[in-house]
């Protein structure tokens, strides 16, 4: 019988500057590359919305992939932010420098700022016109005031459903089953009315195996340009109204976004395996 093997692991609220906010996220730090199906088998075992697995390459980048606990995706903020803060905290790469991370949506970087928060800088996804699929509003149950697509990397759609007013947002309670059968997931949105916020989000999708995820990075790929055209603003903070919720810095920058927020390790051990 073999020795099981330990794996360094952590779990990290991002978007946040509290234990239990933001969005966990369980970070793995590997040696050598392990196969999808195991991947897969830790992050169904972690039971959050995103395990991130990190491999250091020989020229310093790392690998990065993230999965759910029902499937692999093609973009995270939320982990990434993690990976980020996990590595530097831990004393696996250098403070004073950005970390470059090599992953399915390309290379992403993630650089300290002063006021100890992490900035991202993502690809912008773009976003077009689009109807809801049939059931779909009415699982939702709000009366939308637009509806947009954003492309899921190589496959799949986002769709923003734009609503009225902030409560809307806060008080919706999708029925989720009708919404498994979209190859994405549903970002409800709003123009911000408290004080201190520009808009605000929350994201539902049961085809990942999330209903909601508390925290949305690559969403905020889609709203900030979204936000940008519609408030003539470039630089905004965002708000994710979900039950735990978070806080964003979002800037437009060409065809980047840059997502800013905090982190904090609320837990830390090995995986045995």
């Amino acid at each position: 019988m073999n020795a099981p093997v330990r794996f360094p692991l952590l779990q990290v609220d991002a978007f946040s500057r509290d234990p239990f906010g933001g969005n966990p996220a369980a970070v793995v730090v590997l040696e050598s590359p392990r196969p999808a199906a195991w991947l897969q088998a830790v992050a169904a075992e972690m039971n959050l919305s995103e395990t991130a697995f990190l491999l250091r390459r020989e020229d310093g980048r790392f690998d990065l992939r993230w999965f759910t606990p029902a499937v692999e995706v093609t973009l995270c903020g939320h982990a990434t932010l993690a990976s980020a803060y996990a590595l530097w905290s831990t004393g696996r790469a250098a403070t004073d420098a950005p970390i470059r991370f090599e992953t399915l949506s390309g290379t992403l970087t993630a650089s300290p700022e002063p006021d100890g928060s992490i900035t991202l800088d993502f690809p912008v996804r773009p976003v077009a016109g689009g109807t809801l699929p049939e059931g779909v509003l009415a699982a939702l149950g709000v009366e939308p005031i637009a509806v947009h697509t954003a492309r899921k990397g190589p496959g799949g759609t986002d769709y923003i459903v734009e609503v009225a007013d902030e409560a809307t947002v806060v008080n919706a309670t999708p029925d989720f089953g009708p919404l498994k059968a979209i190859d994405g997931g549903v970002i409800l949105t709003a123009k911000a009315t408290t004080t201190g916020w520009d808009f605000v989000s929350r994201y539902f999708a049961p085809f990942f195996g999330i209903d909601e995820d508390p925290v949305t990075g690559s969403a905020h790929c889609a709203l900030t340009p979204y936000w940008a055209e519609r408030l003539a603003k470039t630089t905004m903070t965002a708000r994710q109204v979900s039950r735990r919720g978070g806080t964003l810095k979002v800037t437009l920058k060409g065809e980047r976004v840059l997502l800013a927020g905090h982190a904090v390790t609320v837990l830390s051990g090995d995986l045995v395996a």
